[in-house]
């Protein structure tokens, strides 16, 4: 059914119609409204045979998922920024014991400073924990993703990181198609776990293994997820047959047929992108969009295909590795390995900072005329990124930075560039 929905609320949705067993979380900004009405679902009975437990953190939410994924149940949470990285250490574990848990992730750039709104710095963050990540498009991807990462995790007994852009998808209203029951239950059997604590069998998960044998358990969880990059367009194509919605994979192409330009982009930054390539290609311009969906496991021969008519690659990202630059851009650089294509590395949107089409076509401009440089930071104010850097070799006690931003840029919106 078509329904005009909040984003958050969609997703909810489609959690409840996959049948979870258990549902644990920590309200962190901003996916608390995912499982609130999950909480809500519970309640009024929409949700059977389910538990919702409140805990006191974020470690705590999937330290909980963890033992009810263990005890053979279906399993689900959520979380965001700070609330990911606290729970960092169980997020390895999860990995590392091969427990199908779902935990959508929306999207929120790292403190400090304080920030709530949307950047892809918290995932990044983990991206090589032992997760399967998706990131949706769309709202109606991001409903669809889910059902699809009960299957998915359930196959590969691993878990599954459904990511979605905070604010610009949890908390925007779309139409989304919500599935009937009877469909997701012909999508997605009854779970069968692969391993189960029985108190009539005991044994020890996440026992100690010592060298002789650690480097073989890590490389089973590498093959595992090479594994996923077969199963995950399987399982797309399975969800398509039977919801009509082509919707998940690794990627999506769009005016790929005979782009000498690409821009490649996760998340919902792909929509902005492609209704600019829209009015580009009106002038005569030769651009096309890759936008992923599967960035860990990273889709290496796939992307490599893909953008092998490709002059230039714009990789146009929401993520910063500090004194390196794009985290995106340097796994497409490994795709793209033997191949003499320039790859572009543009940093945009850090923080939740606007990216309009007006600096992206302004971007596309530099890079067609070879005046991009590498990395090139979208809308940066560099005057008073240049007045802040003078100030701090001046005083011996310049002060916090953060606050010295703020009071050079006043109430006014930073200037483009």
């Amino acid at each position: 059914m078509l329904e005009q929905i909040e984003g958050s609320h969609a997703v909810a949705k489609a959690i409840a119609l996959s049948r979870p067993e258990v549902i644990c979380a920590y309200p962190i900004t901003p996916q608390t409204h995912i499982v609130e009405r999950c909480a809500e679902l519970i309640r009024v009975g929409a949700i059977r045979n389910c538990e919702f437990i409140n805990v006191e953190s974020e470690f705590a939410a999937l330290s909980v998922a963890i033992g009810s994924s263990a005890a053979g149940a279906r399993t689900y949470t959520a979380t965001a920024s700070q609330g990911l990285l606290f729970m960092a250490e169980a997020v390895y574990n999860a990995a590392g014991l091969g427990l199908p848990i779902v935990m959508t992730i929306g999207n929120r750039a790292i403190g400090a400073p304080i920030n709530i709104w949307n950047d892809h710095s918290d995932s990044m963050a983990l991206r090589d924990a032992g997760w399967i990540q998706l990131h949706a498009e769309t709202n109606q991807e991001a409903a669809d993703l889910h059902i699809q990462a009960f299957k998915l995790a359930e196959r590969l007994s691993a878990p599954v990181m459904v990511c979605m852009d905070g604010f610009i998808l949890t908390h925007a209203y779309e139409r989304v198609e919500i599935p009937t029951q009877d469909q997701v239950d012909a999508f997605l059997p009854p779970y069968r776990p692969r391993q189960i604590l029985d108190p009539s069998d005991p044994y020890s998960i996440g026992a100690m293994v010592g060298p002789e044998a650690f480097m073989e358990v890590r490389y089973l969880a590498h093959d595992k997820l090479l594994q996923a990059l077969g199963v995950i367009p399987e399982i797309q194509k399975e969800f398509e047959d039977i919801f009509g919605r082509d919707s998940g994979g690794l990627f999506h192409s769009y005016r790929m047929e005979d782009a000498k330009t690409v821009v490649v982009t996760m998340g919902s930054l792909a929509g902005t992108v492609k209704d600019l390539v829209d009015d580009l290609h009106k002038d005569g311009a030769r651009i096309g969009v890759i936008s992923l969906c599967s960035y860990r496991p990273f889709p290496l021969d796939g992307l490599r295909y893909a953008l092998r008519g490709a002059s230039k690659v714009i990789v146009l990202e929401k993520s910063l590795a500090p004194g390196f630059g794009g985290v995106l851009a340097s796994d497409v650089r490994m795709a793209l390995q033997g191949v003499d294509t320039h790859v572009h590395t543009v940093i945009a949107g850090l923080g939740g900072r606007p990216i309009t089409r007006k600096s992206l076509a302004r971007m596309f401009a530099r890079a067609e005329r070879g005046e991009l440089k590498d990395p090139h930071f979208l809308d940066l104010d560099l005057d008073i990124v240049r007045r802040e850097i003078d100030n701090q070799r001046g005083q011996i006690t310049a002060g916090p930075i953060a606050e010295n931003i703020l009071r050079e840029i006043g109430p006014c919106t930073p200037k483009a560039v």
